[in-house]
């Protein structure tokens, strides 16, 4: 239940897309915090986007409109589909999932996918 196995990225040049896909079991997806985090060579790691089931996703603030978060109809694959692609969005992407209980906090994260961008 706790395996996030993410596929997609790659390279690309700047102004182009990439889908990122993290599969996750239905019950997983469904009761816990879904996000992306990406972690670039000599910086902190960066929230990308977060989505819960029933609400509506929140972006970092560099995102600026040209990624989206997404649950698919099966339930099972939160997706990232990322457009306008920059040098500065060259990172290691994870898919992460998060939930409270009680006073604890838990994480299952994906393998993590590189996801490079050339100007």
């Amino acid at each position: 239940q706790g395996d996030l196995v993410q596929s997609g990225g790659g390279w690309v040049q700047a102004g182009g897309s990439l889908t990122l896909s993290c599969l996750a079991s239905r019950d997983t997806v469904r009761s816990k915090t879904m996000n992306w985090f990406r972690e670039a060579p000599g910086k902190q790691r960066e929230l990308v986007a977060t989505i819960n089931s029933g609400t509506v996703p929140k972006y970092g603030d560099f995102v600026k409109g040209r990624f989206t978060i997404s649950i698919n109809s099966a339930g099972d694959t939160v997706q990232l589909e990322m457009n306008r692609l920059e040098p500065e969005d060259t990172a290691v992407y994870r898919c992460n999932a998060h939930w409270n209980a009680g006073a604890f906090e838990y994480d299952y994260w994906g393998q993590g996918t590189q996801v490079s961008v050339s100007s």
